[in-house]
């Protein structure tokens, strides 16, 4: 797993020596640096001096583009929670028997944890200790909510069976998608359907 930011560009330096450039960033670039920073040290043991060491720039350029490494974090959030609740608004989710929709949600899961991995992990590691952190889990658990919602309308189908618990069956969804930061590789692109194989028809043979 990697958080490198993509490397930012460049401009020579007037009046400095031959060749030296000094790194010209936007708010998004910036963004990438402050959320791999927030990964390595953890959002509160990040200063605005650790962000702006990262970046190569001094803190009063690091603030011409943000207020605060709050906005940071938020806008952080921000990504990674729009990209799991415009799930819940495509078509196949919408649409078609409960499990068919569980299944083509927690496949799209997988897949933007993969894409947008250091935001998603961002997210997965707040803990409650800001506002903004605060407002993030309530919209995780929005999401796991509407999941618990969907497996009870696949119990209610027949589609799974009726003794599964819906919030425990949601919790154990996302807590096998969730797991995927600590130890996802960008390789095959079977991930997903792997994923969604294995939390449908199980692991192990019954006894």
């Amino acid at each position: 797993m990697t958080d490198s930011p993509a490397p930012a560009r460049t401009r020579r330096v007037r009046g400095g020596a031959a060749g030296a450039r000094r790194p010209v960033y936007d708010a998004g670039s910036l963004l990438a640096v402050a959320v791999a920073e927030f990964n390595a040290r953890g959002y509160d043991a990040t200063s605005m001096e650790d962000l702006s060491r990262a970046a190569g720039i001094t803190k009063s350029s690091f603030y011409h583009h943000v207020s605060g490494k709050e906005e940071l974090l938020r806008a952080a959030l921000h990504r990674a929670l729009d990209g799991l609740f415009d799930i819940l608004d495509e078509p196949p989710a919408q649409d078609g028997p409960p499990l068919a929709r569980l299944r083509h949600i927690v496949r799209r899961q997988v897949e933007v944890l993969t894409s947008e991995l250091p935001y998603v992990t961002l997210l997965l590691r707040v803990r409650g200790n800001t506002e903004t952190e605060r407002w993030a889990l309530d919209r995780r658990r929005a999401f796991d909510a509407t999941i618990a919602a969907l497996v009870a309308d696949a119990v209610a189908a027949g589609e799974v069976r009726a003794d599964v618990d819906p919030s425990l069956a949601a919790r154990l969804l996302s807590g096998t998608v969730n797991s995927i930061i600590e130890w996802y590789r960008p390789g095959p692109d079977t991930l997903p359907d792997d994923i969604v194989r294995a939390v449908t028809h199980g692991i192990l043979p019954p006894p």
